[in-house]
């Protein structure tokens, strides 16, 4: 290419002048040589080549070594105003460093090719000067860009492989180790569940703490692995849908040491993971396998299941829906018990399903060509699973609470207190709705005020703790930022917990249940929250708590995570009664592992008790009063 440029260069001379410059070059060589150690054998080639030589190149690399302008024209035989013109129009003092040093590199890798012999140091050198070409083109780019991948090529390799996912690589003895350390831990009932892995449409209907979550997250991850099939998981809450994540991400670090990234997580095959709430607007637009755990629990369920099951519309997709049990009244009953399937049909072609125990506790596939199955505590425990006592578990719960939660028997709640259609309303996806709380920071609530309730557990077994963030105005909502509840915890450590929560938030009103045990952790408490407000239970107090709750709930003024099923079935288990003397009405919850006396409810409560019955609170008034 220089060569070209130099005889382009030379030809646009007058013929003269051509050849004058020709002779000079001649004569001069020995001289420019001794000055230019660069340029020697690029002269001696253009030298033999008569119509290769261009004094103007040649004239511009000895400004930029230093020679001065009256030196340059006596060594090249050609007149100063010359070659001070050339150094005016072409701006030789403007060019950067980088532009001088690639000319000479130029000048000399141009030299060194064209030597028609080459020595084993030619050939070292015209490589060293090639990667001092590219490394002037990467320094170039950078000046242009700003990118730093455009200086190193290890982060161009690292971001092309994280966009093509090669950060979620598994190899095909990873993919075995995956598929082997799956199928050994399985229980029989788990056994069947992926038997019937190929089924258009699973509907499983389950108890508690069986393992379901878990056994789909991991079988999701191996279909994505084998097939490249997408795979969406759809829960009540994008919260409880990322439980499936956390179980595929353990599986994978724990089975082949891959730590899996990304939401979506997209793997080298094509196939990516998806994790969503019950939104329908940003749940339409995938297509997949799903996955709808605790559908029982989600609000507009036959809204939501259109979009759902658009999704895997296409016939090599698969449906799985799993659930416990909330009420018979919830939309997605129908689609349980298979009268969905009559709607806008013939009398003639109207099925009727035998949902019992009895007809699908070994699963089986139904005239609307879903395959359902019920696994109860029992069926597991048969099955192999032997994380359940059985006989421990019927003495802590009541016959109606066992058939609820272990046996599969869905909720009477025409008996509850608080009813299930009002409290669906109040469960949202609070990662998608609540924009101001950050769920994963050291103060999710910033330094906004809190209210905490505290109810222990009549046995002393379980207590339940709740953080509220209060109405911001008169008739506003309440939200319910966090929940737990606490086992086989002594009172110093309760007291220890709910202290990490006031470091947490910025409470501003605490109330404990001091009925019996929870008069310790009140003790504890007042230590370091001297505010604290003892609640002592008597029939006026709950049911002047019950009162509130109803007027909040039915309002719809309170919101929680629509995951939190256990704070839901809380609220459910409160009934009415009698007192013993048989002259006052209370309230009460008998006493179940899962829900305890009903304790998240209960501290809900408690917490939503600082507001009076009207609604308005000194808090929230004089932030509206600020306001306006």
């Amino acid at each position: 290419m220089v060569l070209t440029m130099a005889m382009l260069s030379c030809r646009a001379l007058p013929l003269n002048v051509r050849a004058l410059y020709r002779q000079r070059a001649r004569r001069r060589l020995d001289a420019l040589t001794r000055a230019w150690p660069y340029a020697s054998s690029m002269l001696e080639n253009t030298a033999t080549e008569q119509d290769e030589f261009d004094p103007r190149r040649a004239a511009r690399a000895l400004y930029w070594q230093g020679w001065r302008i009256s030196s340059i024209a006596r060594h090249l035989g050609i007149k100063r105003a010359t070659v001070e013109s050339w150094k005016q129009r072409d701006e030789w003092d403007k060019a950067t460093p980088l532009e001088r040093i690639e000319s000479c590199i130029e000048t000399r890798l141009v030299a060194l090719i064209s030597k028609p012999e080459k020595e084993g140091r030619d050939f070292k050198e015209i490589d060293l000067l090639m990667r001092q070409m590219k490394h002037s083109a990467q320094v170039q780019m950078y000046e242009q860009t700003g990118k730093e991948s455009d200086l190193n090529p290890n982060l161009q390799r690292k971001d092309a492989k994280r966009k093509k996912g090669e950060q979620n690589e598994f190899s095909e003895d990873q993919v075995e180790k995956i598929r082997e350390a799956f199928i050994d831990s399985l229980f029989d009932y788990q056994k069947v569940w992926y038997r019937q892995g190929d089924r258009r449409t699973r509907n499983i209907l389950k108890s508690r703490q069986i393992g379901a979550t878990w056994y789909f997250a991991r079988e999701a991850l191996l279909d994505a692995l084998e097939t490249g099939r997408n795979q969406i998981f759809l829960s009540a809450s994008k919260a409880q849908a990322h439980v499936f994540k956390q179980y595929i991400i353990q599986f994978a670090k724990e089975v082949c040491g891959v730590e899996l990234r990304g939401d979506p997580m997209v793997l080298p095959n094509g196939a990516t993971l998806y994790f969503l709430g019950t939104n329908a607007r940003t749940a339409q637009s995938y297509h997949g396998n799903f996955y709808f755990d605790e559908y029982f629990w989600v609000p507009k369920f036959k809204e939501l299941n259109k979009v759902a099951s658009g999704m895997a519309m296409h016939k090599q997709w698969r449906k799985t829906y799993f659930s416990t049990p909330s009420a018979m009244s919830h939309s997605a009953y129908p689609f349980w018990d298979g009268s969905h399937f009559n709607r806008g049909r013939d009398k003639s072609k109207h099925i009727h399903l035998d949902v019992s125990h009895s007809a699908l506790a070994q699963g089986r596939m139904c005239e609307d060509r879903q395959w359902r199955q019920i696994v109860t505590v029992e069926d597991a425990h048969a099955a192999g699973c032997n994380l359940f006592d059985l006989d421990e578990l019927s003495m802590e719960y009541s016959a109606e609470e066992y058939a609820n939660l272990l046996m599969c028997q869905f909720i009477d709640d025409t008996a509850s207190i608080f009813k299930f259609a009002d409290l669906q309303r109040c469960m949202v996806d609070t990662w998608e709705e609540w924009e101001d709380v950050k769920f994963l920071a050291l103060r999710p609530f910033g330094h906004r005020p809190v209210w905490v309730g505290y109810d222990p557990a009549l046995s002393g077994d379980s207590a339940g703790c709740i953080v509220l963030a209060p109405p911001a105005v008169p008739g506003g909502k309440f939200r319910v930022l966090a929940k737990h509840q606490w086992r086989g915890m002594d009172f110093e450590a309760q007291a220890k917990s709910i202290k990490e929560i006031c470091q947490q938030y910025n409470v501003t009103y605490m109330a404990i249940d001091t009925t019996g045990i929870g008069a310790g952790v009140h003790q504890l408490v007042k230590q370091f929250y001297p505010a604290v407000v003892p609640l002592q239970y008597s029939a006026e107090v709950k049911g002047r708590l019950v009162l509130k709750g109803l007027s909040v709930i039915g309002a719809g003024r309170l919101e929680f995570d629509a995951g939190w099923t256990d704070l839901a079935a809380a609220f459910l288990a409160i009934r009415k009664t009698v007192t013993a003397s048989g002259r006052q009405v209370t309230y009460t919850a008998g006493y179940s592992q899962e829900t305890g006396h009903a304790d998240l409810a209960w501290a809900c409560l408690h917490a939503m008790g600082n507001e009076p019955l009207e609604g308005g609170t000194a808090t929230n008034t004089s932030i509206l009063e600020f306001s306006t």
